[in-house]
Parts: structure tokens; sequence; C-alpha cells
């Protein structure tokens, strides 16, 4: 097997995209901490796991980005094309690394050295560097494009033998989410070399450590982590969408890759598989057929199926050769099978059944209405409600638009309300006689509030809290909230309303601008 790896894939990404000079660092951040970053940026000491303010006071040049599949996908693609040019029957572990059979281009350019030389070049003429690792199994090639070694046939494990264990965990595309604690749990063990590891028998690691431990054994043994003996796919589990009409935008494409990946999943179920290696089809109006292997190191759940259909069509259809013409046929086929007993099951079978049902019928809608139409919450980091939620299109990366787990001084006190209120209706607050009730500069009430009144219906109150000022950018008054809020002085309330339907019986209440608007009501 070769393997091609580009280092640092998303944080190259990213600074391609804003056009950051190759001079200045760059992180990739997800959940506020470092998930990728330059190698000048690690110069100067920035790390994975760095949250972002050490992040930034190691390094204050460095430019931030957020992490962004699809983005690490599309510009992925002209690299693999050219690869693919070069080398026929390549496959893609995840964006940024790809593996193809390493005989024939040895054949073809006579010797793996020259084959490594016209690959590093063909990645260099797509405008990325590369590093090549070839061995004799899957796992040790991609470990060895890491030291841009070139394994000889039969010495994997000698390979392997000295380096340390943390390597069995570092390519999240072989490794299960569990190999960390796997790897931590050896390192305490005093097993710190993979051949230390490797030593142990088959039966000791079966008997002692879960499922993945076993396959990360054959892996420190230089054996494949599956048995080389794959299923055959039958043929009628290839599924295929025409599209009518033909599909010019991504947003389109990925929504019908969404059904696609759901039908296959469907017959997969069916036919108690589940799949490893994925072959992704189109087929344009012109005639022309663009397809893509796609391999997993566990089997795929519907979710990532639809996942990498989204990433390969976004790479074709924007990358500067795109098609010529509209895409008319998409066609996804299970390339290796195993059996179902590999996925986790639900409490009723099946891969989770009744969320997967759920899901089906939100992607339905969302081929009707369009991709917006349909989307989901993910909690986030900030001082009100609404900002403690960032909606995204179902489907799209779960990537809240601020750490939840940040202090946010001045956020509002728990519980939540269950109800918020994105328009805001203005409402009005007054003492017992008749005063408005404000805010003073010192985060107090200038009276106590007695009676609300809410268009033409007026309540007394029973109860009150707060109010609670907000302690957000005082140094910059005319950007405290992203409303265009022409003040940093915003303070939150809570009152009760007496003889109020129980659905408004208690409200939530912001001040700003010298005004109380409706925010949210709690059960």
């Amino acid at each position: 097997m070769l393997a091609l790896w580009c280092p640092d894939w998303p944080a190259v990404a990213a600074a391609a995209v804003a056009q950051v000079p190759a001079t200045r660092p760059v992180a990739v951040l997800f959940a506020n901490r470092v998930i990728a970053c330059s190698a000048i940026a690690r110069a100067d000491g920035v790390r994975r796991g760095l949250k972002r303010r050490e992040a930034q006071a190691r390094c204050p040049e460095v430019f931030l980005a957020q992490a962004d599949p699809d983005r690490d996908a599309r510009l992925f693609e002209p690299v693999v094309a050219v690869v693919d040019a070069t080398v026929p029957g390549v496959e893609v572990l995840r964006p940024g690394l790809l593996v193809l059979g390493a005989r024939g281009a040895a054949r073809f350019f006579g010797s793996e050295e020259v084959a490594a030389e016209r690959l590093v070049d063909a990645a260099a003429a797509a405008g990325v560097e590369s590093q090549i690792g070839i061995a004799d199994e899957l796992s040790t090639a991609v470990i060895a494009a890491r030291r841009a070694a070139i394994v000889p046939a039969g010495a994997g494990a000698r390979f392997l033998a000295p380096l340390p264990v943390r390597e069995l965990a570092v390519e999240p595309s072989l490794a299960a989410p569990e190999r960390a604690d796997l790897v931590d749990l050896l390192h305490r063990l005093g097993l710190r070399r993979i051949g230390d590891f490797a030593a142990l028998s088959a039966v000791e690691v079966a008997s002692r450590f879960g499922a993945d431990a076993v396959l990360a054994h054959r892996c420190a043994r230089a054996l494949p982590e599956r048995p080389p003996a794959a299923r055959q796919p039958p043929k009628d589990l290839t599924v295929t969408h025409r599209c009518d009409p033909p599909i010019e935008r991504v947003d389109a494409a990925a929504f019908a890759g969404r059904l696609l990946a759901t039908e296959l999943h469907g017959a997969l179920s069916a036919a108690g598989l589940a799949c490893t290696r994925l072959s992704i089809v189109a087929e344009t109006d012109a005639g022309e057929e663009l397809s893509r292997i796609w391999r997993c190191a566990e089997p795929l759940t519907p979710e990532g199926t639809a996942d990498r259909v989204r990433w390969q069509l976004d790479g074709w259809l924007t990358r500067r050769d795109r098609p010529t013409a509209p895409i008319t046929v998409l066609r996804l086929a299970p390339v290796e099978v195993v059996a179902a007993g590999a996925l986790q099951l639900g409490l009723w079978g099946g891969v989770g059944e009744e969320d997967e049902r759920a899901r089906r019928a939100l992607i339905r809608v969302q081929g009707l209405l369009g991709g917006e139409a349909v989307r989901i919450g993910v909690l986030s980091g900030g001082r009100g409600p609404a900002e403690r939620i960032t909606m995204v299109a179902l489907g799209d990366e779960p990537v809240p638009a601020a750490d939840p787990s940040l202090p946010w001084p001045g956020r509002l006190p728990e519980p939540a309300p269950a109800l918020i209120l994105v328009n805001r209706p203005p409402v009005r607050l007054e003492a017992a006689d008749g005063a408005p009730v404000l805010v003073t500069e010192r985060a107090m009430f200038s009276a106590d509030p007695a009676r609300l009144h809410w268009g033409s219906r007026q309540w007394q109150l029973t109860g009150w809290a707060g109010p609670w000022p907000v302690d957000e950018r005082w140094w910059a008054p005319e950007s405290a909230e992203k409303d265009d809020a022409p003040t940093a002085f915003i303070a939150r309330a809570q009152v009760q309303l007496a003889g109020a339907p129980s659905d408004v019986r208690v409200l939530l209440l912001v001040y700003q601008d010298a005004s109380w608007r409706a925010e949210g009501l709690y059960d």
C-alpha cells in the first residue's frame, strides 16, 4: 500500500481560503480548542488541544480559523484528481490523506522510490506539500507516510516496533474514538513502544482489552486490521438517483446524496451488512463520469455516508476543472462490506432505528423545501438565551459559534426559558404609581415593578428577579451585541404575572435602549 499524506491539511486549507501568507502561523479550532496547526505555529509553541486563549498567548500573530470539513474536502479534491491521473485507483481516507496500491505504480514507474517521487511532484503541481509512505499494510503505510519512509516488504513489524505506542491513535481515519483511551492505558501499564504491545499474544489482548484493542494489536504486528477475505457486496445493493431536474448546485446535490445514503443503508440493513469502502459516482448531462472511493476505519453510518457524499460533490462542483454539464445521475456502491454486527445496534434492532426514521422524515422535508428548512440547535456559548443556541442545517457539522464551557460573565442564571421569542415584542414595565421602570447605571431598578403592559393586555406582578446586567464588550459600545445595538448597556429580568395563562405566567425581559422587550417564556 502507498499512502500520500498532506501534513496539517485543515490548517493548509484554512490558510488557502483566507489567503493567509505562508509565513503566518495558522491554527484550526473546534469547540474553542486547537485541532490542527501549521509547522510555523508549532514552532511558536502552539499544540493540538490548547484552548484559544493559550494558543494566542503563545503565538499572538496566529491566524485562527474554525474547523470546516466541507472546506477541507473541497480543497483536497484537486489533489486527489492529479494523483488519480498519475496512478489510478486512489482511495480517500479523509481530506489530506489518500491511499492506493503500490504494486502497479512501482511496476509502471520502475521502482517504489520513483513512484513516490512522481506522486510528490504531482501533489506539488496542485500546490501542496506531501509525504509518501509505502508498506505491506494500510495502517503501516499511513504511519510511514508521517515519516516519509518506504518500508521493505515483510519489515513492517520491525519498522513499527521502536515507535511510541501513541502512533496507533494518531490517525483518526484508522482508529476508533476509544483508541486514545487504549493508548493511555497501555502507557500506564508500561507498554511505551509499539513493539511492547505487539509482543503480547492475541489471546492476552482479546481477554484483557476491548474489540478495538484487537484491531490495534493487529496494526502493531503489521497485520491487516480486518480479515483479508472481505465479503463481496451483492450487486443489488448499489443505489441510483436520477436527478430531475439536473443538479448544478452543491446544496441540491448534497440533499440528493442524503436521500441516497438513507436508501443505501436501508438496503445494507436488510442484508445484514455494513459498508467499509464506498464508491461515489456522478454522471453529467454531457456524458462525463466522476467516481471516487472512500475507505473508512469503521463501518459507515448513514450520517457518515451523507457527509462523504456532500464532501465529494462539493469538491467536484467547485474545483477549477468542474464538470461541463449538470449532474444527472448519482450512484452509491459499497465496494467492501462486513457483517452488520460491527455496528452498535439500537434497542429494538437496527442502528438507532427510531432516530433514523425521524432523520429520514426530516431529510425528505429538506428535499422538498431546501436545506435551510430543517435546522437543529447546538449548545453554544453566550450570555443571553438566543446566543446560547447555534442553528445549523440538518446534516451540517454541529459546530457551536462559541465555546459553551467558558465563564461568560453576566450570563442569564439557570434555568433557561422554555421558549425564546425571536421577534422580542416590546413591553412596558411600570411601578405602582404608573411611572416607567428603567434600569439605572448602577444596574438597579428605578422603582419596584408592579405592572406589565403587553400590547392591549395588562397584568399585575406577583414577583420579580433581577436586573442582571450583561458585562459584554464594555470597551467597544458600538459592537456590544450582534444586532447592531447602539449601546453596550443591556440587562435582563424575570417577572411573574398574576392571572396570566399558564404558558405566559413567567417572562424573561431584556432591557436595551431604555425600553423593555419580552425575550422568553418559562414553563
